[in-house]
């Protein structure tokens, strides 16, 4: 039976506060909790409303709908240590890297991280003004992409700039730019997207070395004046990944 103080707890994690105090955060939905049991993330405790695994401990649906964070509570919700990496091993003279500046919107960044895992992106460097992965929005937004895809965060004005002076190439979006479709695009790098209304900042646009833009098509055509952050990012990584 789960006590109110283990009810209390959970309720906490909602808020990064009580994330950050905990080092834990929430994952609901029972594809994803069996995703996290065999993963390398350390897992403390699952919750289920009916048999599900062995270590499971089975609750009331009621005490379900106490410690979810979904409008509709699933059957199984799992508690989770947040995992420690080294941002020191980020090595974009070896690898794609994704820079977030600013992505405030829980579900932007968890659709990131889960185009990150689709083209084989491991890291995401953010901006500690960035929403936070563990966020339970941003968690069920990944589907699972959470497991395999490392986030950071740092001052990314500053990552950045120790990258330009490595001589790593680092990519962004404006309006300015040359169009992403006929610019040369290397396999390893940095690319960096923007906040929701005001992309890249100047702080950061600064280490930028090739401005990329998406044009609407036709590329005269008078239409909405931005693409979505993630939609961008998809948009982008293809373009990467792609012949």
């Amino acid at each position: 039976m789960i006590t109110k103080a283990e009810i209390q707890s959970i309720r906490a994690l909602a808020d990064k506060r009580g994330r950050d105090e905990q080092r834990l955060f929430i994952a609901e939905g029972e594809k994803l909790v069996a995703e996290l049991r065999t993963s390398t993330l350390r897992v403390r405790r699952i919750y289920t409303t009916k048999p599900l695994w062995a270590e499971a401990e089975v609750i009331a649906e009621k005490d379900m709908e106490r410690i979810s964070q979904l409008k509709t509570a699933n059957n199984a919700l799992a508690v989770v240590e947040c995992p420690k990496y080294d941002i020191a091993a980020v090595d974009p003279t070896k690898n794609l890297v994704l820079a977030l500046d600013r992505v405030q919107n829980p579900g932007n960044l968890g659709t990131i991280i889960r185009l990150a895992d689709w083209f084989g992106i491991t890291d995401i460097v953010c901006s500690e003004q960035s929403a936070d992965c563990f966020n339970p929005k941003v968690v069920q937004a990944t589907m699972g992409a959470i497991i395999r895809v490392r986030v950071h965060y740092t001052d990314l004005a500053g990552w950045l700039e120790c990258q330009h002076n490595r001589g790593v190439n680092i990519y962004g979006t404006f309006l300015d730019g040359q169009n992403i479709y006929k610019a040369d695009k290397s396999r390893c790098g940095v690319i960096v997207m923007g906040n929701e209304g005001q992309g890249i900042s100047a702080e950061c646009e600064k280490s930028v070395t090739h401005r990329l833009y998406i044009p609407p098509y036709p590329a005269d055509r008078s239409g909405s004046e931005s693409l979505n952050v993630a939609i961008a990012t998809a948009i982008t990584c293809s373009e990467f990944r792609r012949g």
